[in-house]
């Protein structure tokens, strides 16, 4: 269902904020999305209700054993259920997703409205380090930090969210940008109000779509590059069950047995997809160059 098509039946003195849901509510991509990041976070909050095993207790006499009735998805090569692992690494998943991107908004929030704001040298020459950073890979600068920073879980976090601070930057700054130029910017500025009044009630209100697109598509990459971490050793550590630690130890089992990798690798997969149908659509319905 297209936009024209998505306003038709929408009242005419709707507030935009009712509208836009209105319209969100309508895209497949959404309700799709939507429906499976409420399914995670359920099962992240009750984890320990549907767990059917703990997740760190081995039983080397079970080890590697197929799915079925006593491991739902099988066992690794520790003896511990997949099923149980993968549900506890809901939680620690959508905690990495949080944090990274929480670190990024909030640093590339303070210095995007800063910079594009008042712009002039200080913009001139904040932004030339940003442009440095940008020449960096995120994940490579990801890499680069938590390797300085030593492996572990908290230090993922803080590297993704550094690493996606140029994005964050980049993208307030301009929305900011433009916002400054408006009328109602100007007649705050005209009456004398301080800096940080008009960035607090004045662009920061009028900005928020461009940043809940940002934060909602950064998620699943902060997701994807804490996995990526964890996979070669600078992540989570064992025996935390975090998803890209358990494709660690099952790589030597990849064919004796593929359970142990197919269904992590399906739950990373699964996660990242909601998001980005989630993401789409709030673009579409918030991004007025995509409108």
């Amino acid at each position: 269902m297209n936009n024209k098509t998505s306003r038709k039946f929408i009242k005419p003195h709707t507030p935009q904020w009712k509208r836009n849901l209105i319209i969100l509510s309508r895209k497949n991509s959404a309700r799709i999305g939507g429906a499976i990041l409420l399914i995670i976070i359920l099962t992240a909050i009750f984890a320990p209700f549907i767990a059917t095993h703990d997740p760190y207790k081995m039983d080397i006499i079970n080890r590697l054993t197929p799915p079925g009735e006593d491991f739902i998805l099988g066992s690794d090569n520790m003896g511990r259920d997949i099923f149980s692992r993968i549900i506890y690494g809901t939680r620690i998943t959508l905690q990495i997703g949080f944090i990274a991107v929480t670190i990024g908004l909030v640093i590339g929030l303070f210095f995007g409205l800063l910079t594009g704001y008042l712009g002039g040298v200080f913009d001139l020459v904040f932004m030339r380090f940003v442009d440095v950073l940008m020449a960096f890979p995120p994940f490579l600068l990801a890499l680069a930090i938590v390797a300085v920073l030593g492996p572990s879980l908290t230090n993922a976090m803080i590297a993704v969210g550094i690493g996606g601070l140029p994005i964050f930057i980049r993208t307030i700054r301009s929305a900011t940008m433009e916002a400054k130029v408006e009328d109602y910017v100007e007649a705050s500025i005209a009456q004398g109000a301080s800096t940080s009044r008009v960035l607090i009630k004045h662009i920061l209100p009028n900005i928020t779509s461009p940043i809940i697109i940002l934060v909602t598509l950064r998620f699943p990459v902060a997701i994807l590059s804490a996995a990526a971490l964890s996979f070669i050793g600078l992540g989570a550590q064992p025996p935390t069950p975090e998803w890209g630690a358990l494709l660690v130890g099952a790589r030597a089992y990849i064919r004796a047995a593929p359970w142990v990798v197919n269904y992590p690798g399906l739950a990373i997969m699964i996660t990242v997809l909601a998001f980005n149908l989630l993401g789409n659509a709030l673009r579409d319905v918030f991004d007025p160059r995509v409108r």
